[in-house]
């Protein structure tokens, strides 16, 4: 039985369809949405129909701009040189949260996962070789440390090591504030492995 009118209703499975947002959210935010002033909910809706009509893919390392290079592309101050290879733009907006990379990027829009039927051509691969015929001295793989990511990781290290450019891997262990008893043997062995001289 619904419980609310068609036009509540059909809101709320909209929402919820989203990723993240589960049937008391997507409620929550109906509700939210419904008590709004007319003018708010309208520029909400404009904002969602003017990203979807003006944002796509930068022409060099694929990540989404509504410009046709993004910033860090277009930027004079980057190191073009040095490109770090990510799994998709919420990874690059990370490493950009740091301030301290100056290189470009390139966005593989996922991982290989034969599992999931996701091999080297469904991801930006291709594009990526494409881009090592300029002036690239470096490439650093940071996809994540799930089984998906490694595979990638190798996968990309066997396609560059060929080209003579220098392929290297982000490091991985123990995370700040983590107590070394709760992690796990593989990520305590990658700690050990990737350690620094003090």
């Amino acid at each position: 039985m619904d419980l609310y009118s068609g036009h509540i209703n059909k809101l709320i499975d909209e929402l919820a369809a989203l990723p993240g947002i589960g049937a008391k959210s997507a409620q929550r935010l109906a509700f939210h949405m419904i008590n709004m002033p007319k003018e708010r909910v309208e520029r909400l809706a404009k904002s969602m129909i003017d990203a979807k009509e003006n944002v796509r893919y930068c022409k060099e390392c694929y990540t989404l701009t509504d410009q046709e290079l993004c910033r860090v592309c277009s930027s004079q101050k980057r190191d073009h040189s040095t490109i770090m290879v990510v799994e998709n733009s919420r990874d690059l907006a990370a490493y950009e949260k740091t301030g301290k990379y100056m290189g470009v990027y390139h966005v593989l829009h996922g991982a290989i996962s034969p599992m999931l039927g996701i091999g080297p051509n469904d991801i930006r691969l291709k594009e990526l070789m494409a881009r090592l015929k300029g002036e690239v001295s470096e490439v650093i793989v940071a996809t994540n440390s799930s089984l998906e990511g490694e595979t990638t990781a190798m996968y990309i290290g066997k396609l560059i090591k060929p080209t003579g450019i220098k392929v290297t891997r982000i490091a991985s262990g123990v995370p700040v504030g983590g107590d070394l008893e709760y992690i796990d043997e593989v990520t305590l062995l990658r700690a050990l492995e990737g350690r620094t001289e003090l």
